[in-house]
C-alpha cells in the first residue's frame, strides 16, 4: 500500500522513475492477466482483486529473503489459504453474478454427456470444480514457498557451522554453501514472482469459466 501510494501521489503526464516502475506493474496485471483471460469488460470488473491477489503474495513472498524476517508470510498456511478462499469464493460470485440459476447445474452436469455417464461425472465434477481448486491453490504456494525457506535455511546454517563450529580446512565448504545460498536467494526471488503470477493467473482462470457463455 505504501508503495502503491507513493507511486501515484504525484502522477504527471510524463512519469518518473518510480511512478513507471508502479504503473509497469499494474499494466502488467490488467493487460497480462486480466484483459488477456477476461476480456476488457469482466477483466475491468476482477482487475482490482486480481491486482491485490498478485502484489498480496509477490510482497509476502519476497519477505523471505529480507534479512531478520527470513520468511515468507505465505508459507504460513493461513495466508495461502486465506488468498484460496477469496479466489475460490470470487469464482463463485462470478458464476452465479452471470447466470444464477444455471451455473451449478452446468458445473455440475455438463451439456452433451448421456445421462448414465452423470454418474460418475458429477462426483468428479463436483470434487474438482468445487473442492479441489481451493486445496490446490493453498498447496501449491504454501509447498513452493515452504521449500525455498527451508533450502536458504540448510545452505546458510551450513555456512554457520563450517565456518565457525568446525573452521580450519571446513572453512572452504563454507565459501561453497554460501555461495549456493546466495544463487538459491535469487532464485527465490524469480520463484515469488512466478507464484504470484500463477495464484492471480489461475483465479482468473476460474473466473474466465464461471462467467464463460455455457454458464
Amino acid at each position: 500500500m505504501l508503495i502503491f501510494w507513493l507511486g501515484t501521489r504525484r502522477m504527471t503526464v510524463v512519469p518518473g522513475r518510480f511512478q513507471s516502475l508502479v504503473e509497469m506493474g499494474l499494466d502488467f496485471v490488467r493487460v497480462n492477466i486480466a484483459h488477456d483471460l477476461l476480456g476488457k469488460k469482466d477483466g475491468d470488473r476482477f482487475l482490482p482483486i486480481l491486482t491485490t491477489i498478485f502484489f498480496m503474495v509477490l510482497f509476502m513472498n519476497i519477505t523471505g529473503i529480507i534479512p531478520f524476517m527470513n520468511i515468507a508470510g505465505t508459507s504460513i498456511v493461513a495466508v495461502p489459504l486465506m488468498l484460496a478462499v477469496i479466489s475460490y469464493v470470487t469464482f463463485i460470485y462470478a458464476g452465479l453474478k452471470k447466470s444464477p440459476k444455471n451455473f451449478f447445474k452446468n458445473a455440475l452436469f455438463p451439456s452433451g454427456v448421456p445421462w448414465p455417464i452423470y454418474i460418475i461425472v458429477t462426483p468428479i465434477e463436483l470434487i474438482s470444480t468445487f473442492v479441489i481448486r481451493p486445496v490446490t491453490l493453498t498447496l501449491r504456494l504454501l509447498m513452493n514457498m515452504m521449500v525455498g525457506h527451508l533450502l536458504l535455511v540448510l545452505f546458510f546454517a551450513a555456512t554457520q557451522f563450517f565456518l565457525l563450529d568446525l573452521g580450519g580446512w571446513w572453512s572452504a565448504l563454507a565459501a561453497g554453501s554460501l555461495a549456493f545460498g546466495f544463487v538459491f536467494t535469487l532464485f527465490e526471488i524469480l520463484v515469488a514472482v512466478l507464484q504470484a503470477y500463477v495464484f492471480a493467473l489461475l483465479t482468473a482462470v476460474y473466473i474466465q469459466l464461471a462467467v464463460a457463455e455455457e454458464h
